[in-house]
């Protein structure tokens, strides 16, 4: 994993002249008041290691004569230069290999030098990414599109399935009434029916009273007609036995009656209605019951995918655990980005850039001062323990910084008794700071100086020997960040 040894840079934006040499693991803040120069040397290592596509739009220290000067020396002993006029690039490397800014793109992560892009991209954006270095984008991709599909089928027929309910819920039901509408002409058919037995009966009624009255108009026969008494007597005889059996026929008929039927055909559309509304609410109920079993299943789907989708990134090989991708958005430990803490966005951001490409073990941050104190301690152990590399400014010249820009130049950090104090609040020993500069100085070229550093006058002063060491004026000297 390659990080960064040492930055040298001059006449570079506010830049005048630096060197520093950031920790080899854990969190190194540049810290100073604002139009220093912080954000420069960020600034300056994008563009030695990035390229032009980094370079700033005015790169030159506005007021210098000098062009840019970049040095940045990384792990892996390669040593990465950008000078002269044009800023031509020179890569050294030790190995032999071909050197240019392919080898360089080959371990330097552009999201390394750009760490905000990430932080800023949208939920969705992140996402994307970590499923791109995990290599399960495009299943996870058709399970969401999956689920999605399913849960619009399961969100529309849930719809109608309440609806079915609520209309089926406001029909009314009746009571006592046939399961299938009564046809007007059946009940016709059978009251005809039973107006011809009313018929027939009635026919046999009058043959009866016909019989009798010839019955009785025979026996007046009779007593007139003594002479004919005998055949008159047999044939009075047959009469009265035929008689005798059309009248105990006709005393054991009954008559049927047409009143129900009668009122059935006049109610026979409000029946028809009430039989009708009784179906309508049958065949709602059991659609709303359908579309209930439909929606369960869509459910059941919905649950398979989701179980699927989970299955697929536990078996991923993730940069951070906990990381996971819910509803097309980056979540960690169940949280979205915007319920994360501070130190948690960098952790995850720092992790899936880093796996982005392995060998890139540094990344670079700007405005740290939005960040308290815990989180950055939390936040630079995270790096310790994982053994990468990350520099970042803050609006600070407090003692959490171990490096200060001051008008260009790095200058002495807190006092002794400031070290002290952040010592036992950090658990660790800064090193040694480089010295103030003089605010006394001959005005002239900007020209690099001793170990790194710039130094002014005209020829002739460049040229005599330089003066001793004062308590109150040190000799520059190469400062090397403490652990953070």
């Amino acid at each position: 994993m390659i990080r960064i040894n040492s930055l040298e840079a001059e006449n570079v934006k506010r830049i005048r002249a630096v060197k520093i040499e950031p920790t080899a693991t854990g969190l190194t803040v540049v810290g100073g008041r604002n139009n220093q120069g912080k954000t420069s040397v960020l600034d300056a290592i994008a563009w030695a290691l990035g390229g032009e596509r980094y370079r700033p739009s005015a790169a030159q220290r506005e007021g210098s004569a000098i062009p840019p000067r970049l040095k940045v020396t990384l792990s892996n002993g390669i040593v990465v230069e950008r000078s002269g006029k044009n800023s031509s690039l020179k890569v050294t490397d030790p190995m032999g290999n071909k050197a240019g800014q392919k080898l360089l793109d080959a371990f330097v992560e552009e999201l390394a030098l750009d760490l905000p892009k990430f932080m800023e991209a949208s939920g969705k954006e992140k996402a994307r990414t970590l499923l791109q270095i995990i290599g399960v984008g495009d299943q996870l991709m058709a399970l969401e599109r999956k689920e999605t599909e399913l849960y619009n089928r399961r969100h529309a027929i849930g719809q109608i399935a309440d609806q079915k309910k609520k209309y089926a819920q406001e029909l009314p039901s009746w009571e006592g009434v046939p399961a299938e509408p009564v046809s007007a002409s059946e009940l016709i058919a059978q009251q005809q029916e039973i107006l011809a037995r009313n018929g027939e009966n009635q026919r046999k009624r009058q043959k009866a009273a016909e019989l009798e009255r010839q019955a009785e108009a025979q026996a007046e026969r009779v007593r007139d007609l003594m002479r004919t008494l005998e055949a008159e007597e047999h044939r009075l005889a047959k009469l009265q036995d035929d008689l005798k059996i059309a009248q105990q026929s006709a005393q054991d008929l009954q008559d049927e009656s047409t009143a129900e039927l009668e009122e059935n055909i006049r109610s026979i559309e409000l029946v028809n209605m009430k039989v009708r509304a009784n179906l309508d609410r049958e065949r709602a109920e059991e659609e709303s019951a359908e579309y209930a079993r439909q929606y369960a299943s869509l459910t059941a789907q919905i649950d398979e995918t989701r179980a699927e989708k989970l299955a697929l990134l536990e078996g991923a090989d993730l940069p951070l655990p906990g990381l996971s991708v819910q509803e097309g958005e980056l979540t960690y430990k169940g949280q979205q980005w915007d319920n994360m803490s501070g130190s948690e966005q960098l952790m995850v951001a720092t992790a899936i850039v880093r796996r982005l490409n392995p060998e890139c073990g540094f990344v670079l941050l700007d405005k740290l001062e939005q960040m308290d104190l815990d989180t950055m301690r939390s936040f630079g152990a995270w790096l310790e323990q994982e053994g990468l590399q990350a520099i970042a400014t803050r609006v600070s010249t407090g003692s959490e910084c171990q490096i200060i820009i001051e008008d260009g130049y790095a200058s002495a950090g807190p006092t002794a008794a400031q070290d002290a104090e952040e010592s036992e609040h950090f658990g660790c020993q800064r090193q040694a700071k480089p010295s103030v500069r003089s605010a006394q100085q001959t005005p002239g070229r900007i020209l690099p100086g001793e170990d790194g550093y710039a130094s002014a006058g005209s020829a002739a002063a460049q040229a005599a020997p330089k003066p001793a060491s004062t308590p109150t004026q040190e000799s520059p000297k190469q400062w090397k960040a403490g652990e953070f």
